[in-house]
């Protein structure tokens, strides 16, 4: 088992920033990748960015890119998103997920980030 806790959401002003973290603990020996999803009340989950835990590479969501930067410490565990530039439309409960061998197996609890005009 892996355990995933977020923290860093809140409520900030369209144009601010937020750095989201999420440390893993237990079985934390075999990571394919971690990623965060966000779901905004009567949407469907969607990713937002992912990292391969060994190689570093990144991937995003279209409508994040160049706003939002995901990065590792692989000593520590922990998975970061930087948030800069939001939105209104960036509201949503985000979630870190961490994945074994491909698909995500285990996941946080949520953090709510709230971006007012």
């Amino acid at each position: 088992q892996v355990q995933l806790v977020e923290s860093g959401g809140g409520l900030v002003q369209a144009g601010g920033s937020l750095r989201l973290s999420c440390a893993a603990s237990g079985r934390t020996f075999s990571c394919y990748a971690m990623g965060w999803f966000r779901q905004a009340p009567g949407k469907t989950r969607e990713i937002v960015a992912q990292i391969n835990w060994s190689t570093g590479s990144t991937s995003y969501l279209r409508s994040v890119e160049g706003r939002i930067t995901i990065s590792r410490d692989n000593a520590e565990n922990t998975v970061y998103l930087q948030m800069n530039s939001l939105r209104p439309e960036d509201t949503a409960v985000y979630y870190c997920a961490w994945s074994t061998s491909g698909s995500y197996d285990y996941w946080g609890q949520g953090t709510q980030v709230t971006v007012s005009l």
